[in-house]
């Protein structure tokens, strides 16, 4: 079953949006199977409930991550209730992680794993999934290697043997983000100030303070150009600053969307890019295995990351009535307000967090 979710092209790299190739193949694909096939257009939900949450959350300056709202609101709730409804029992997909069923308090808990394949593990795309929905999901490839999942398409003569990998925004492609953004957000001239590397930033001790955004004022720096919109740039972005001609690169330290002005620092070892805490709150913390759920007042050790593929670092949790503090054994570069930091229990997700 294919759904089509998008059909505009402003701002795609390509002129042209992905979904009618992928069709294709995975028309040729039923055929080459002989199983039947079938076709939903879900564009609306997929505008209602991704992209325009994803154009606030861009609007007041975070960083949100749609492909993880793709999973939860269309793949694993109205696609899903459109399979069910033509009498399935389970959706498979292609997400490299895998499911396992045990019991726990009593009752059948269903785990999400990472795959098997490291390089591949999507186990943070559906961080936010909830038990039902996960009861539902059907992961067949999590356990295999990529190179042993075409092999197999190759084996079956299948066209999607040697078919790139997908990239960019979920079901939209690669984009020109700024021109994306400007369906809906006003491109507007703001300045861009780097930051001394000698900074003198805050004194923290507590992770509520580690945790609390920075706050720069442009006489913290040097005016050193102009940008389009603070709202167009996120947190330790390094391209399309527009600035050229340095020896280390430059990276997004801050953004002040109300006064309209980009921060940046130089080097990879900037001091202001990299933070030993994050705070989520509570109505934005979800856990995969609501039993164990951290009430107020516990404190525990999981491994966290805070991006796609970023390597899993060793963070204490607390949990207070406000929400959740994670306090990293070393500091970790560009936590954007508005991403994941998703937990795991050796290779089970348990639970995340919208970055605040």
């Amino acid at each position: 079953m294919f759904m089509q979710n998008w059909h505009d092209t402003t701002g795609t790299l390509h002129g042209d949006c992905p979904w009618k190739d992928d069709l294709t193949v995975a028309q040729l694909v039923a055929k080459q199977l002989d199983i039947p096939f079938h076709f939903i257009d879900l564009s609306a939900a997929y505008r209602q409930k991704v992209v325009d949450y994803m154009f606030a959350e861009y609007e007041r300056g975070r960083t949100p991550n749609p492909d993880v709202l793709c999973n939860t609101e269309i793949k694993f709730d109205a696609f899903l209730k459109a399979c069910l409804d033509l009498g399935a029992d389970y959706v498979g997909t292609g997400h490299y992680c895998r499911k396992e069923t045990v019991t726990a308090g009593g009752a059948l808990t269903y785990r999400l794993l990472a795959g098997s394949d490291p390089n591949k593990d999507q186990s943070y795309f559906l961080c936010q999934l909830s038990q039902q929905q996960l009861s539902r999901a059907l992961f067949p490839i999590g356990h295999m290697l990529k190179p042993e999942v075409r092999e197999v398409a190759r084996r079956l003569n299948l066209p999607t043997a040697d078919k790139k990998d997908s990239q960019g925004i979920c079901f939209v492609g690669k984009v020109d983000l700024p021109v994306f953004l400007q369906q809906r957000l006003k491109a507007k001239k703001g300045m861009l100030v780097e930051l001394p590397k000698d900074i003198r930033l805050p004194q923290r001790c507590t992770p509520e303070e580690h945790a609390a955004p920075y706050r720069f004022s442009p006489s913290d720096g040097k005016v050193i150009g102009e940008h389009s919109g603070a709202h167009f740039y996120t947190i330790g972005q390094r391209k399309g600053l527009g600035v050229g001609g340095r020896v280390e690169p430059l990276f997004v330290v801050a953004t002040d969307v109300e006064r309209n002005v980009v921060y940046v620092g130089e080097g990879h070892g900037h001091p202001a890019l990299s933070r030993s805490a994050l705070f989520t709150p509570a109505g934005e913390v979800h856990w995969l295995r609501p039993d164990l759920a951290m009430q107020a007042g516990m404190q525990r050790c999981y491994r966290v990351r805070i991006r796609y593929r970023q390597p899993l670092q060793e963070a204490t949790l607390r949990c207070c009535r406000e929400g959740i503090y994670v306090t990293f054994a070393e500091p970790q570069r560009g936590v954007a307000s508005g991403q994941l930091a998703v937990w795991y229990d050796g290779e089970e997700l348990v639970g995340s967090g919208v970055i605040a």
